[in-house]
């Protein structure tokens, strides 16, 4: 798929911690967009062994705030053409995606998010439970009577589902293809810093001299950011998620419960792909538990009660990096040439692209691309911040 360099060079125009999908999509947009590929990019384990390997791989656009909405719907666009950019084939298919609302409260959230899609252009609407049986015939809508009914829901059709590896090694050939190097098994051990401005990057192989750093770790970030000492509001959680044994298909929706907690798909090979909220401590861990399993296998028994008897195949953890206000941190920092991408709690493997093409901008010009001026990190500082609490698949 991509080259193996055995050495790093003395320098680099730009240096990008991280090879999961954020990083390897700057590293491939910097050299089609901007024409920069003196680039390493330095991965201390293997490329989309982070968050990019352990999503459910769910893309959508429905966002509560104008700014995510918008950001979101950018990279719902660009990865409708993925595929036939990298000629891979990333598996991405349209599913369709309900956010259930068990009360009259969340589906009064769930009117003000189809009118917030409306009228920025995203295909959204609030259906009925009518309509949600007629197009998921096996969910029960009173969820066995142990759970609060289903009001209604939020409905968005262009949700889709994507291979999330193929994501990561499509923008890693991209980026080879182009001349950036991506070193694997390759640990940064400090930063270097000279009067406020990057000047290089000590790894475990040795120092590099560069005048640009992009930071693009996700869970690990709070690591990254100590060696410039720069300070952020960002908590570590891990978050749990698994799949069954393959069945024939039958569930063709993404299907979202914020009450519940849960979410839930049906993967091209016929796996049920589930995930839940967050684990409640900060904790920089991997591993999984078996009280999660037994609550998510509850309530998609409590939606699909036909599910009963199928089997777990495998579960998994990731870390998620996460903000205040629900919204990630991106862009430039106070220091001279480190720049940021982080706080994407359990929503970055869809923002994929559209970080990589505005990380890109960012560190190519210097100057925030103008779809992530939200995001920057002064917003917490200034006070203005974009709670995009409500719009979380689910309850964190």
């Amino acid at each position: 798929m991509f080259r193996a360099p055995e050495q790093l060079r003395n320098e680099y125009d730009v240096v990008i911690i991280g090879g999961g999908g954020h990083g390897l999509a700057a590293a491939y947009y910097l050299a089609r967009e901007h024409g920069i590929t003196n680039v390493a990019v330095l991965e201390q384990g293997y490329i989309g062994r982070g968050g990019t390997g352990r999503n459910t791989a769910i893309i959508r656009s429905n966002y509560l705030t104008p700014e995510g909405a918008r950001f979101y719907q950018a990279s719902v666009e660009l990865f409708q053409d993925l595929s036939r950019q990298f000629d891979l084939n990333l598996f991405y298919s349209e599913r369709g995606h309900f956010t259930l609302a068990h009360s009259p409260a969340s589906l009064r959230t769930q009117r003000w998010r189809a009118e917030v899609n409306k009228h920025l252009g995203i295909d959204s609407e609030l259906v009925t439970p009518a309509e949600i049986k007629q197009m998921v015939p096996e969910i029960d809508l009173d969820c066995g009577g142990q759970q609060p009914p289903i009001h209604g829901a939020l409905y968005h059709p262009p949700g889709a589902i994507a291979r999330h590896d193929a994501v990561a090694w499509g923008y890693a050939r991209g980026a080879d293809q182009r001349g950036v190097e991506i070193h694997q098994q390759t640990r940064v051990t400090d930063i270097e810093i000279r009067d406020g401005a990057v000047c290089g990057v000590h790894t475990d192989k040795g120092f590099i001299k560069t005048r640009k750093v992009l930071s693009a770790v996700a869970g690990w970030t709070t690591g990254i950011t100590e060696m410039v000492s720069l300070r952020t509001p960002l908590v570590i959680h891990p978050l749990q998620a698994m799949v069954t044994e393959p069945l024939k298909p039958w569930l063709n929706k993404i299907v979202v419960s914020a009450s519940l907690h849960l979410y839930v798909s049906q993967s091209s090979r016929g796996e049920l792909v589930a995930g839940a909220s967050l684990d409640p401590y900060e904790l920089i861990s991997m591993r999984s538990t078996l009280d999660f399993a037994e609550g998510t296998a509850g309530h998609l028994i409590d939606l699909f009660p036909m599910l009963g008897d199928i089997k777990i195949l495998r579960q998994w953890a990731g870390l998620c990096d996460m903000t205040p206000d629900f919204s990630p941190i991106m862009g430039t920092t106070p220091i001279e040439g480190f720049y940021i991408d982080a706080g994407w709690g359990t929503w970055g493997f869809k923002a994929t692209p559209i970080s990589g093409l505005t990380m890109a901008h960012t560190v190519a010009t210097g100057n925030d691309h103008e779809l992530i001026e939200p995001f920057n990190l002064s917003r917490f500082s200034r006070w203005q911040l974009v709670g995009e609490k409500g719009a979380a698949s689910v309850g964190h």
